[in-house]
């Protein structure tokens, strides 16, 4: 009974403690393939606080859930813009873009 109560203090006590609140935030990007797919999620999944991100190539729009407490949509903009790639209405980095290889590049193509 000693080890019941327990449990259902430790599991109460990680219900309560370990969540967090997440949001989910679409980012308009610049993206041409699926290299650049592969890029911008890298880019943002390993940013601290975000717990998933994708990017679809049909719409080029990039889902992330995050927390707000921990990262917020400007800095997941501009992880994207640092890649090389725009994000909503900030510009890509010109070095980084620079770097893309050709077929990433706007004017690549």
């Amino acid at each position: 009974m000693k080890n019941l109560f327990l449990f259902a203090a430790l599991l109460a006590t990680g219900l309560l403690f370990g969540q967090q609140k997440r949001d989910t935030v679409y980012i308009q990007t610049s993206a041409l393939c699926q290299d650049c797919k592969g890029r911008i999620e890298h880019a943002l999944n390993f940013l601290r606080g975000v717990k998933y991100a994708e990017l679809n190539m049909e719409t080029k729009v990039a889902t992330c859930i995050f927390k707000p407490a921990k990262v917020s949509i400007e800095k997941l903009r501009m992880a994207i813009a640092a890649a090389g790639y725009d994000a909503d209405a900030i510009k890509a980095d010109p070095k980084a873009q620079e770097q893309l290889p050709k077929c990433c590049q706007p004017n690549g193509q």
